[in-house]
């Protein structure tokens, strides 16, 4: 993940908290959904955990298997 910050908007939708956690370098965003009542700094973790998962996978693609479909 680049040395940039971390946007982190929460948006209520009923009885869940929408969280979207952006890389402000590169603009790459990703979506959780967290009950309401868990604590805002856990949801924050578990966005942020998330990015930097999706950043670490974007370096290296995963390969296709290559074969007849039917």
């Amino acid at each position: 993940m680049s040395n940039g910050a971390v946007l982190f908007e929460f948006v209520q939708i009923g009885q869940q908290m929408r969280v979207a956690a952006i890389d402000e370098a590169s603009g790459v965003e990703v979506v959780v959904i967290t009950p309401l009542n868990a604590s805002r700094n856990d949801m924050q973790r578990l966005a942020l955990a998330k990015l930097q998962r999706k950043l670490g996978s974007e370096q290296s693609p995963p390969p296709q298997p290559r074969g007849k479909y039917a």
